[in-house]
């Protein structure tokens, strides 16, 4: 996905719990046919370990005729990372990649040193109405992996790891947690989960990451007293286990990692630890330098400059 503007996630309420260091309630924006809220970034929190970027698209519906048309556009220096929780996206990009994505699955594309995509609807959801529901998030390669060799995978949603037991469903879908490993290759150690509670069932998070979050997604959960209904996200402190009960059924996603190697540097769709080579993306794009999208001859221009973001 591309950058669209969006407003600055606010500050939630006070909180009993001292394990919990921020919590950041994204605004609703709409962008014509759905609605998105950011999690990250935010004036409180920047990154969650490679966590650079964090959005919840939808729920939203559409009816006939309309769908979702991100136009091609560029990235350097990151992963985006897409999982829906209803709905389908045709994902094209300049490697010649064509490929829905949908619930339960994951697109993971590696930009590297340039790469080119699109995200739209397909002709056929067009006719019939569809919906949309997920999380789209960028992860920041580490410094010697920013300008790798560009890259596509998919993995179906029965290559993911699930644990179940106790009313508990975890989808693992990258990095090590719980007992479990995700096939997927990352640049830096990392969690991604997709957890699902019955009411009264708890999850603990054990402290292995020194950089943890979680987002909810549905229902209502309790932590040390604390209640939290749907769209927050929740930031912890190093250190602390934490156990998180549903008061009714409920669902979040559980993220995180180690510190980047270094800070990071945002502009626009373009990540990197040094400000010179965005500079170089921006006019990389400007001259019609990146890879085109085979059948997709549409393309976001280059914005206005806004000021260049450092995270931490």
């Amino acid at each position: 996905m591309s950058w669209h503007g969006a407003d600055d996630p606010i500050p939630g309420d006070h909180f009993s719990c001292d394990a919990i260091k921020s919590l950041i309630v994204p605004r609703s924006r709409d962008l014509g046919s759905f609605a998105v809220r950011r999690a990250l970034p935010s004036a409180e929190c920047r990154m969650v370990g490679p966590f650079i970027f964090f959005d919840q698209m939808g729920p939203s519906e559409f009816l006939l005729g309309q769908g979702m048309d991100v136009r091609p556009h560029p990235h350097i220096g990151l992963s985006t990372v897409t999982y829906l929780f209803d709905g389908e996206i045709m994902h094209r990009d300049s490697l010649g990649t064509e490929l829905p994505i949908r619930p339960g699955a994951l697109n993971w594309m590696t930009a590297g040193r340039g790469i080119t995509h699109s995200e739209r609807t397909a002709p056929d959801l067009r006719q019939s109405g569809s919906r949309l529901f997920g999380i789209q998030s960028w992860v920041a390669l580490s410094a010697q992996d920013e300008e790798t060799t560009p890259a596509f995978e998919h993995y179906e949603a029965a290559a993911l790891p699930v644990l179940t037991g106790e009313g508990k469903t975890v989808r693992l879908i990258a990095g090590e947690a719980f007992g479990a490993r995700s096939p997927v290759r990352t640049s830096s150690p990392m969690v991604y989960a997709d957890v699902a509670l019955d009411a009264g069932a708890v999850l603990p998070l054990d402290p292995t990451y020194d950089e943890r979050a979680i987002y909810t997604v549905a229902g209502a959960i309790e932590i040390a007293g604390d209640g939290f209904g749907p769209g927050q996200l929740l930031v912890f402190r190093p250190g602390d286990r934490i156990s998180v009960r549903a008061t009714q059924a409920a669902r979040f996603m559980v993220l995180g990692g180690e510190p980047m190697d270094g800070p990071r540097h945002l502009w626009w769709n373009f990540v990197s630890s040094r400000p010179e080579r965005i500079a170089q993306a921006k006019e990389d794009w400007r001259q019609g330098r990146f890879d085109t999208v085979p059948n997709d001859a549409e393309f976001i221009p280059l914005p206005e400059d806004p000021p260049p973001v450092r995270y931490p």
